[in-house]
């Protein structure tokens, strides 16, 4: 047989140029290099370390948070519906509550045909339903679920709303530094340009209306048709939370530009501060805005996860979004895309439901629910602080502290000799810092240029969901590198 000497279709030259474009820090070189080490330490290889710690992603349940048991007992009897035939009700009722067995009969009696079969393009009716009262119970005002999306994690619904958006490479999306890259990487796949606007560090990350008027008269001047403003509250990667006063700002500033407002509000539920900065849904303020016209005519998005929070439940890939004032024309070509893909998958929609409506007082599943509820917040809460802690102890390096969300984003300040080292591999010198960490310690972490940083500051993003009774040992790790880090490139 003889080798084909046919050229290849596929070249780096011929393939959608766009892709090549698109960077996505998160799971880039470091997370990879952390595979590679995950896969030698398996293999009998030595490092300093026993374990990789995958800090680099939201990603609670792949460093051992527990699920939450009335979820995963009802999606079981969802998926093995052999358990809930009569012959079986003596010995299931041992095992299962009482309120799962009668949750899971629910859920597919609504379904009709079980999680095998396509459901509803939208996702399925009956869990629509589910999270419009959800959203009523939050806010105090009433959602139309027929502008409510099921999708594949908030991450898809971010995807098919940018993409509803660009028009052509003209088209501009307003988005933060730092920001989560998934924005960035999607916008470069559907060739729009990305409109940084900075957070200012120094006041806890905070967003200045007047920096994003300047920022959107610059742009428009050079061309660009500005549609639309993403927000992340609480922040991924820096983690604050906005005030209502803030955000009453920013849904004038939308409507006076004529920009669609996106809300990924993902992190509603890690809030670490209720008292002094609670969550507060950006569809709640927009319809108690002392302006009606804004209340009626604002476009906005808002987006939410199962992935996040309490329940970290990343893999099925759940989430959904709400439209609001949007044209009912513009509806009908979302709900056209939507079908592109017939539906979202069943085991994401059920944990939808289940999340937005969970065990209530008087159930039997409500006790232990709530306690695993907030054992998990609480364990959240205590990280994070000491977390904080730490990197505020570090030698250069200052924290700003982690108002909501699952991350802490702390600046470093470099050795000279670390910096040019860096550059000499053609690196950013927070990723040769970051690279360095994860050989010396196995902890993976993203470098803040994988998310955008103000020019001549150098960051790095670490989730705090390393298991409690580990943490000790964790942040001794991270102290004693950077330490060391410092002795070795000391100038």
């Amino acid at each position: 047989m003889t080798n084909s000497t046919k050229p290849k279709v596929l070249t780096l030259d011929t393939i959608n140029s766009n892709i090549r474009t698109v960077e996505y820090a998160v799971r880039g070189r470091i997370a990879i290099r952390s595979e590679e080490i995950r896969d030698e330490l398996a293999h009998g290889k030595k490092f300093p370390f026993d374990r990789v710690v995958s800090c680099n992603i939201g990603n609670p349940q792949q460093l051992n948070q527990k699920p939450i048991s009335f979820f995963r007992q009802v999606a079981s009897l969802c998926e093995n519906t052999d358990l809930l035939a009569e012959d079986k009700a003596e010995l299931v009722s041992q095992l299962y509550p009482a309120d799962t067995i009668a949750r899971a009969k629910k859920i597919l009696k609504t379904l009709g045909a079980g999680i095998g079969a396509y459901s509803h393009s939208q996702g399925a009716a009956s869990i629509r339903q589910t999270v419009a009262r959800f959203l009523l119970e939050r806010d105090g005002h009433p959602a139309n679920f027929n502008n409510i999306y099921l999708t594949q994690g908030a991450s898809a619904g971010v995807q098919a709303i940018l993409g509803l958006l660009t028009q052509s490479n003209k088209t501009g999306i307003m988005i933060p530094i730092p920001q989560y890259p998934l924005y960035s990487a999607t916008l470069a796949y559907l060739g729009a340009t990305p409109v940084h606007y900075l957070l200012e560090e120094e006041s806890g990350w905070t967003l200045d209306i007047g920096s994003l008027k300047t920022t959107i008269n610059a742009s428009r001047a050079e061309g660009t048709d500005v549609r639309a403003l993403v927000i992340i509250n609480p922040g991924n990667p820096t983690g604050q939370c906005l005030d209502a006063g803030n955000m009453r700002d920013i849904l004038s500033f939308c409507y006076e530009e004529g920009l669609v407002l996106l809300a990924d509000e993902v992190y509603q539920t890690n809030i670490y501060n209720p008292e002094t900065k609670p969550f507060v849904s950006f569809k709640k303020a927009m319809m108690e805005h002392p302006n009606e016209a804004i209340r009626t005519g604002l476009e906005l998005v808002s987006f939410h996860s199962i992935s996040k929070g309490m329940v970290g439940e990343c893999g099925r890939r759940g989430g959904y979004y709400e439209c609001c004032n949007f044209d009912e024309k513009v509806l009908e070509q979302v709900y056209k895309m939507a079908s592109v893909s017939l539906c979202p998958n069943l085991h994401g929609q059920i944990l939808v439901d289940l999340m937005c409506d969970p065990p209530r007082k008087g159930d039997v599943s409500y006790a232990n629910y709530r306690a695993e509820l907030d054992g998990i917040y609480e364990s959240l809460r205590r990280r994070s602080k000491k977390l904080e802690g730490v990197f505020n102890a570090m030698e250069g390096v200052t924290c700003q502290p982690a108002e909501g969300s699952m991350y802490l984003f702390p600046r470093i300040r470099l050795p000279k000799k670390a910096i040019e080292k860096a550059a000499s591999q053609g690196l950013a010198a927070d990723a040769f810092y970051c690279e360095a960490m994860l050989e010396a310690t196995g902890v993976c972490v993203v470098p803040g240029s994988g998310f955008g940083q103000k020019e001549d500051t150098w960051h790095f993003r670490s989730t705090f969901l390393p298991e409690e009774h580990l943490f000790d040992d964790f942040c001794a790790n991270l102290s004693k590198f950077h330490a060391d880090f410092l002795v070795t490139y000391s100038d």
